[in-house]
């Protein structure tokens, strides 16, 4: 396995952080849960609409303005993987990345 970024504790251990690479909008349920234990700027919520392209006008009225999260700023996060501990929905995908 090839070098990747190591983080340390204040006790001195090693850990290593898992960066948000992708989110996956089709299972978002827009809970905003992401959004608010982000400690970065990362989440944006939009809506829906801008990101899916549902076949099923049915699904949805015209007035529903259903809102799911999307990766503003990926370059802010700091591997922390709190977005993916309290998403219901399991959205997000981590990877560590290369020092």
């Amino acid at each position: 396995m090839s070098d990747v970024i190591i983080g340390r504790t204040r006790g001195g251990d090693e850990w290593t952080p898992q960066f948000v690479t992708a989110l996956d909008a089709s299972t978002c349920i827009g809970c905003g849960r992401c959004y608010k234990v982000c400690p970065r700027d990362v989440f944006n919520l939009v809506e829906r609409t801008d990101v899916i392209d549902d076949d099923d006008d049915d699904f949805y009225d015209e007035d529903d303005e259903m809102m799911v999260m999307t990766i503003a700023n990926a370059d802010d996060c700091i591997g922390c993987a709190s977005c993916a501990r309290v998403c219901p929905k399991n959205c997000h995908t981590h990877e560590a990345i290369a020092a």
